[in-house]
């Protein structure tokens, strides 16, 4: 089942009263991201997720993005103590000491990964079997929380040194980022996402 906003229906998890989520819903979920900075920051950010709603995260994204130098995973990478205890005591993040150690160790993986001609996007998307998996669920209930395609990709993920990167994290994950299209058959993103995954 969808909600209708200004003469257009969207899927039933998009808030009507929530401008910040509705254009979420409208402009970013569901296409298509094959940069890998990118993908690496929607990943920590459903990191710490976990536990909580989504919306949390986006309304805390900026302050993630300040706090985390835009997510740049050469920077990152370098954190030591001092950000570690700078970003414990940032009341515009969330303030978990397991995930935000997640997050600089999955920095230094990245790093890893590309010193050693392995680019993170084509990883994820090579696990996500190359292109968006093109879903036509026609009510939000019908929508799994994992498929064997997360668990493969968190699988992965784990093996590569990632955490906070279960099934269910890494299907909201392929969800956010276009592996999947799972705006429902009623939606009108539903074929404007799509007709993002052609060639």
């Amino acid at each position: 089942m969808g909600v209708k906003v200004a003469d257009h229906p969207r899927c039933g998890w998009a808030n009507p009263a929530d401008p910040l989520y509705l254009a979420y819903h409208d402009t970013e979920w569901g296409v298509p991201e094959h940069d890998s900075r990118a993908l690496w920051e929607k990943l920590v950010l459903d990191g710490f997720q976990a536990g909580l709603a989504w919306i949390t995260i986006l309304r805390k994204r900026e302050a993630f993005r300040a706090a985390f130098a835009d997510f740049d995973p050469d920077r990152v990478a370098r954190f030591g103590d001092l950000d570690r205890g700078r970003l414990m005591a940032d009341p515009g993040i969330v303030r978990s000491g397991a995930k935000i150690d997640a997050a600089i160790a999955g920095a230094r993986v990245f790093v890893d990964m590309r010193q050693r001609g392995e680019d993170f996007a084509a990883f994820l998307w090579d696990l996500a079997g190359g292109a968006p998996a093109q879903n036509r669920w026609t009510a939000v209930t019908g929508v799994p929380a994992s498929t064997p395609a997360s668990v493969e990709m968190a699988r992965a993920l784990k093996a590569k040194g990632f955490k906070f990167c279960g099934p269910v994290i890494v299907y909201a994950f392929m969800q956010a980022v276009g592996m999947v299209n799972d705006h429902v058959t009623g939606c009108f993103r539903h074929a404007q996402v799509a007709a993002m995954a052609k060639p």
